[in-house]
């Protein structure tokens, strides 16, 4: 491989890490939400988290470029406040990868924590455990199986995004070309097959290895729970 096909790939894992990273907090929460509580606006929330599931993606990215652009309401403040520019930066790619990600994590956290046992919570509850004890040792180690799913799902999605980061952050080498932009520039360019498909096949490896390893995790944890 050459050098600009594993600077492709190290883009594309620290873009998928951080995404991943930074949107598990929130993704925790909202699926919590989601998941535990009755509010007003609560099926808007839940329409605005799967949006990315259904918009095209760079309809999405072109949102982020309106928002996080330099001349973007958000993207004006955090450029001329703290000096943080995302469009046409690695940064901005991560966000928009963790934006397209996001609902796949929500989704999987979701569902695993509604297959908790509410009881457990409950008992919990009228032992005087406050909410966030009664989710930091009962909800979340029953759901951890969901939780690195979720993670995973996100990780890998964002391993495999183009539309919404070539709109938000372009195709550029070595600061936002990830691994999805450098095989379409090489399907672009005479004798650049080959780089393509060595590229695909690191592409397919990371992903099998992220999905085996996230299945590997989550079967310890199960039988972790058996055993306990």
């Amino acid at each position: 491989m050459t050098e600009e096909e594993w600077t492709a790939v190290r883009l594309s894992l620290l873009v998928a890490v951080t995404a991943t990273a930074a949107s598990l907090p929130p993704g925790v929460a909202i699926a919590w939400l989601l998941a535990r509580r009755r509010f007003w606006g609560k099926g808007l929330l839940d329409t605005v988290v799967h949006l990315p599931l259904i918009m095209p993606p760079v309809v999405t990215g072109y949102l982020l470029l309106i928002l996080f652009g330099r001349r973007g309401p958000i993207g004006a403040f955090l450029d001329q406040t703290f000096g943080i520019v995302l469009a046409f930066r690695w940064t901005g790619a991560a966000l928009a990868c963790a934006v397209m990600g996001f609902p796949l994590m929500v989704r999987a956290i979701r569902l695993s924590i509604e297959a908790v046992d509410t009881k457990l919570e409950s008992a919990a509850g009228t032992l005087g455990a406050n909410p966030m004890w009664v989710f930091a040792t009962i909800t979340l180690p029953l759901c951890l199986p969901g939780v690195i799913a979720g993670a995973i799902l996100s990780f890998a999605k964002a391993m495999g995004e183009f539309g919404a980061t070539i709109t938000f952050v372009s195709n550029i080498p070595g600061e936002t070309q990830t691994l999805p932009s450098a095989i379409y520039t090489l399907t672009q360019i005479p004798g650049g097959d080959a780089g393509a498909l060595r590229l695909t096949a690191v592409s397919i490896a990371i992903s099998m290895a992220a999905l085996l390893g996230s299945e590997l995790l989550a079967r310890r944890i199960g039988a972790r729970h058996l055993a306990a």
